[in-house]
């Protein structure tokens, strides 16, 4: 870990001993990055994530017969002791054994079936396919409404405590119940929430959280999900207590100094005035304390105060995409001689400044922004992404050499945005809905509340490719959310993504600090010559169309070409937009429509049997096609030489073969069985390519950076398939019933050669203190459940989420498939 060089304690830290400061350190060392709040020994305060032993069943959207009766008396659960008591699922000691048992995250569509619709007219898009297809919506009340519940007990200690649930997110249209008593509706499906029920708690006893989620309506146009996929918090306690979100950090950095400005909220749910010192430590990396504030408060009844702070720290380490270096603020609240409330947030200390000529500039140091921009579901698990799954798709963009993450289009969940801040990872942050509502405001409230201390966030997005982007009703609905980011957070700039009208007369361009462009790259030339003061950023483009392992494009089977040849009327190819942003000093760069594939919006076939998009540098397994090579080779400095296709043509003997390869170095030569087909020299931003007659065999390219031989790459010819692999990502999982193994099982013929056509259905079995979730193979048209151990093999690869359960052990994963040898790995869980 990186530690300042000295350690610098305020003048008015006088009376807190080291012992007290290593106390602190000690108890913050225990806390997960990027959670806030946290418990404490010496604190009130109690946080429990409630993913474990919920109870799952589905409702109806139209009938209340088949919806435990809701809504047949419309005074139906609006009061405690209506609506036949016992037997409503919104009593504690209902009897749900019949329910299905679930833990959270939980995503109840990723569960149903594929259906294809009665009726599709070949000269229209199916607005279905949108979705994926699968059966949510008015269409569909059958599967389109999910009840929950979960049970737990209060301590009698917890008289006298404030008791809430805090939702990360649920989709959507969220009724919320504790012991029978109507508290909440959330209908955003994005929007974090939270329940205070400590009126209604049965402290010392049991409680119910009952949940009817209703999913016929959705907000975007792409898959969505259903159910409550992001994790639910129960959140314990003082009255005189620091509220959600209630730290706000901002340091500025003054040459080998950083000044670190702290607001801190405190709220009084008691009857009487209350003062109270409010004690900030700042711990650096490596959990030393570097610096502190206090101060007093004094908090009106009911009511909320906020206390400025000032710190400074001599020689921060500063957070970038290479070193994203953490620190915490841990934040005590101390009335009448006792702590009634001890509160972490974590933070980073760096710099952002956008210029109109020279793009992005983090630290001072210019940066080029290579981002993507990606929706929120995964093969396997659908919304429903467990934390580790988070981290390890950023992990594979970075791989890619992206810098950058676009949440779009909504607000994205914490574990993506811990993951951005511990491994290094700009993000554009966005909310779902552009409006300036008091729902709408709500949301953007939230998203701002919730993000503003990450470093990892550099630029809020208000929308994405608005209707109202050039109105008059537009600017003053920009205005007015401009007002609200700029109160709540003043130290980032605003973009919203538009596909047209910049620069025009009313609207939004007008409003915004950095203009976004949707496609269009030579459109930011014009702008920037009419409008040279204002910074420029793509906020999407690219959307290369692309299908992994196939070189022909397949309309009968719905199947795109992986060479970097189409893309949609509106969009760009690869090689169409980045040299141009490359090339163009005054852009901030851009982010790719879309880093993964994603279910639904199913663009160009827009019909069944297509289920998910083309548009992924990965597919929805994260496996990568060959365009992911073409950004590595010009957004990573490692030295590459990618070809493409594979070298298996069986019946094509003699025929030509397109040849590309994406390298980075200054010339490529092509092998065929070791006969030169001629060196090329390396052209930026574009690929290399032959017209190579297929001769079974191997083709190899060797790259050459000045006359060192420094990459070289080869494809061989396969046989039949002869057995499998079994790869997974991480050999070792942590014992807390969350971490997960990514396993990518792969088909090879007898002499370890990838098979790129095989089709084999593949068995996953676990032994040991874990469970399979989810299988995917990223076939975009595949209809086979997710929820399963048996997944045929796409061009030859198909891939098994493993997540512990059960303690310390070994998990032993097998794969079989008819035919073929199989395989076993052996994960360490402790």
């Amino acid at each position: 870990m990186n530690t300042p060089s000295r350690r610098h304690i305020l003048a008015s830290s006088a009376g807190l001993t080291l012992t007290a400061l290593a106390a602190k350190q000690t108890q913050a060392a225990a806390t997960p990055p990027g959670v806030a709040p946290t418990s404490s020994a010496t604190s009130p305060r109690e946080t429990a994530r409630l993913d474990d032993g919920w109870r799952f069943h589905l409702g109806h959207a139209s009938d209340p017969g088949r919806d435990f009766n809701f809504g047949a008396d419309q005074s139906s659960f609006a009061k405690a002791g209506s609506w036949n008591w016992p037997q409503a699922p919104v009593a504690p000691y209902y009897n749900d054994a019949d329910w299905n048992a679930v833990d959270l995250p939980h995503d109840w569509a990723i569960e149903l079936p594929f259906v294809q619709p009665a009726y599709l007219d070949p000269n229209k898009d199916d607005e279905r396919a949108s979705h994926g297809y699968k059966p949510l919506g008015r269409e569909y009340p059958d599967t389109s409404v999910g009840w929950y519940r979960h049970t737990f007990t209060l301590p009698p200690g917890d008289a006298g405590r404030r008791l809430s649930l805090e939702f990360e997110g649920v989709f959507r249209d969220c009724i919320v119940w504790v012991n029978g008593y109507r508290l909440t509706r959330n209908a955003s499906g994005y929007a974090p929430f939270r329940v205070d029920f400590t009126d209604v708690a049965n402290v010392g006893g049991l409680n119910a959280v009952t949940l009817r989620v209703d999913a016929s309506e959705g907000e975007g146009w792409f898959y969505e999900g259903a159910g409550v996929y992001r994790h639910v918090w129960l959140v314990k306690t003082d009255p005189l207590h620091v509220p959600q979100w209630g730290t706000f950090v901002r340091s500025t950095v003054n040459g080998a100094a950083a000044a670190v400005a702290l607001t801190t909220e405190v709220a009084n749910d008691s009857d009487a005035a209350c003062d109270c010192e409010v004690i900030s430590t700042l711990f650096d990396p490596g959990g030393k304390p570097v610096g502190m504030a206090r101060g007093a408060l004094t908090v009106p009844p009911r009511g909320v105060a906020s206390l400025d702070q000032q710190a400074s720290l001599a020689a921060p380490k500063l957070w970038s995409i290479e070193t994203p270096v953490l620190y915490r603020l841990e934040t005590e609240i101390v009335s009448a001689g006792a702590t009634t409330d001890h509160y972490t947030t974590t933070f980073g200390i760096r710099t952002i400044r956008f210029d109109p000529d020279q793009g992005v500039f983090v630290n001072g140091v210019h940066v080029k922004i290579k981002g993507t921009c990606n929706h929120q579901d995964h093969a396997g698990v659908g919304v429903a992404i467990p934390d580790r799954l988070q981290a390890w798709r950023i992990e594979r963009l970075k791989q890619m050499g992206s810098n950058a993450y676009r949440t779009s289009h909504n607000p994205p969940a914490p574990a993506l945005l811990d993951a951005c801040d511990r491994l290094g990872m700009l993000v554009l942050d966005e909310t779902r809905r552009m409006g300036s509502d008091a729902e709408a405001l709500d949301e953007l409230q939230s998203m701002v509340r919730r993000d503003r201390n990450r470093p990892s966030v550099f630029l809020w997005c208000i929308g994405n490719e608005e209707p109202q982007e050039v109105t008059a009703s537009g600017g003053r609905i920009a205005e007015t959310m401009k007002r609200l980011v700029n109160r709540l957070d003043g130290t980032r700039l605003i973009t919203e993504a538009m596909d047209f009208g910049w620069g025009g007369p009313t609207g939004v361009s007008n409003v915004v600090d950095v203009m976004g462009f949707n496609y269009r790259p030579t459109a930011p030339t014009a702008y920037h010559a009419k409008f040279p003061t204002k910074p420029i950023i793509l906020t999407e483009t690219g959307s290369t169309v692309t299908t992994r392992g196939v070189y022909t494009r397949d309309p009968a089977h719905q199947f795109t070409s992986a060479y970097d040849v189409e893309a949609p009327p509106w969009a760009q190819t690869a090689e169409q937009w980045w040299p141009v942003c490359d090339a163009a000093p005054y852009s901030a760069g851009g982010f790719v429509w879309t880093g993964f594939d994603y279910r639904g919006e199913p663009t160009p076939f827009h019909k069944w049997p297509s289920v998910a998009s083309y548009f992924g540098l990965m597919d929805s397994c994260g496996f990568a096609k060959d365009e992911f090579y073409y950004y590595k080779a010009w957004w990573d400095d490692a030295p590459q030489a990618h070809l493409l296709p594979h070298w298996t043509w069986p019946g094509r003997e003699g025929k030509p073969i397109d040849v590309w390869c994406y390298a980075n170095v200054d010339r490529v030569e092509l092998f065929l069985n070791g006969k030169s087909l001629g060196m090329q020299p390396v052209v930026k931003d574009g690929h290399l390519a032959w017209s190579v007659p297929y001769v079974p065999g191997a083709i190899e390219a060797h790259g050459y950076r000045g006359d060192k031989l420094v990459v070289r790459e080869r494809r061989e010819t396969a046989a039949d398939p002869a057995k499998i692999s079994l790869v997974a990502d991480r050999v070792k999982l942590a014992a807390d019933n969350a971490d997960l193994a990514v396993v990518t099982i792969a088909i090879l013929d007898a002499h370890g050669r990838p098979a790129p056509e095989a089709a084999n259905a593949v068995r996953l079995t676990t032994l040991g203190p874990g469970r399979l979730i989810g299988m995917g193979n990223g076939d975009p048209t595949s209809h086979e459940p997710d929820k399963t151990d048996t997944r045929r093999a796409f061009k030859g690869l198909a891939m098994g989420l493993v997540q512990a359960r059960g303690g310390a052990g070994r998990i032993r994963i097998r794969a079989e498939a008819d035919g073929l040898d199989s395989a076993e790995i052996v994960l360490t869980v402790g």
